[in-house]
């Protein structure tokens, strides 16, 4: 079957959750170690060979760019190829400045890094696994002046469903989702991502299984 993919979500929480730490992901393959967004209380450890961000001017940016100077290396928005593995940067609507997120391609899979939108992002559609903003519970969060926003974890939810959406981690919880979570209110379709969570993708870029589904 191949060496696995593994991918860590160094965090899940919205910038100054009181539970989480920043949302992030760590992508390993064989030697390589990509770091996504992330920050403060993110740990991915040394070795990097990029850290790549969403957002260039994310409130976190100041910190995620010192912590990616002190491991010798520069947080940018932009695509790394290497080694079989693909990690495309794909602009999302989210507020009034360029924003995105990241379609990761190994074999077949196709998974995607995309912790804040306002609208469903169409690249996103039959993903393998999707990590994806929670920021708001049934109501959408809008920015003042209509310069985009925080989509809600319900709507969310119905477009991936729609789009085919394999899997779905929401892996950017704010506080109105915390507060529906000690409620106890259930998830429509989907599952809450946590801190240091594991996914292994098996299969890699050769043979019939290539790509193949499990986490």
């Amino acid at each position: 079957m191949g060496r696995a993919l593994l991918l860590t979500t160094v965090g899940v929480g919205a910038a100054n959750s009181p539970r989480y730490s920043p949302a992030g992901l760590l992508v390993r393959w064989k030697s390589l170690r990509i770091m996504l967004d992330g920050g403060p209380g993110s740990d991915p450890g040394s070795g990097l060979a990029a850290w790549l961000v969403t957002d260039a001017h994310a409130e976190l940016m100041p910190r995620i760019r010192r912590l990616a100077r002190e491991r010798g290396i520069e947080a940018r928005m932009g695509d790394f190829d290497a080694e079989g593995l693909s990690l495309r940067w794909r602009p999302v609507v989210h507020t009034n400045h360029l924003t995105g997120g990241y379609l990761i391609r190994w074999g077949r899979a196709r998974i995607v890094w995309a912790p804040e939108f306002w609208e469903f992002p169409a690249w996103a559609a039959s993903a393998s696994l999707m990590f994806a903003e929670a920021s708001a519970w049934k109501r959408p969060i809008r920015f003042v002046r209509g310069a985009g926003g925080h989509l809600d974890l319900f709507s969310v939810a119905a477009a991936a469903r729609a789009q085919h959406v394999r899997r779905l981690l929401f892996a950017h919880i704010g506080r109105p989702v915390l507060r529906a979570i000690d409620r106890g209110e259930k998830l429509p379709f989907g599952e809450f991502a946590r801190d240091g969570q594991v996914f292994r993708v098996l299969g890699g870029s050769t043979g019939r299984r290539a790509g193949r589904r499990v986490f």
